[in-house]
């Protein structure tokens, strides 16, 4: 079983399809979509079969870099990125709820940073993707140590 509800190469998930897919969690897929497309504009909303195993996700890219994927599931969907070193240091000083801050801390590691998954189901989940999405695009500096 692939980890999207769409697993069929041959099709597209359609809005509809998509709407009755993830039930309640819609309305915050709709959320991260404007969320995204409103502070990283301009965004690109590209539909990408990844295989069997992975199936249909929803890609937001700004020009040529993935800024989030989303992955369609039964009443949920994932919230994948990637942060780089800087950005999940940063990520540890901001008050981020503890299992968050646990999945960071053993996100396996990749040339474009490490690699994290988030399931959301409802509404209230989106002030973490809004912080990991703002670190993503903008980690801040790092410091520089006092001799």
């Amino acid at each position: 079983m692939a980890l999207s509800a769409f697993d069929d190469p041959a099709h597209c998930p359609e809005s509809r399809e998509l709407t009755r897919v993830l039930g309640g969690a819609a309305a915050a897929w709709r959320q991260v979509v404007a969320h995204v497309t409103r502070t990283h504009a301009p965004i690109v909303a590209q539909w990408s079969f990844s295989g069997a195993k992975y199936g249909w996700s929803l890609r937001l890219k700004q020009k040529d870099r993935v800024i989030l994927y989303l992955t369609p599931q039964a009443q949920s969907f994932l919230v994948g990125l990637a942060l780089g070193e800087k950005a999940i240091a940063a990520a540890g000083e901001r008050g981020l709820p503890a299992p968050v801050r646990a999945i960071l801390a053993r996100a396996p590691r990749y040339a474009e940073g490490r690699g994290i998954r988030l399931p959301i189901t409802a509404g209230d989940d989106l002030a973490v993707v809004r912080e990991l999405v703002a670190l993503k695009a903008a980690p801040p500096p790092a410091r520089k140590r006092q001799p």
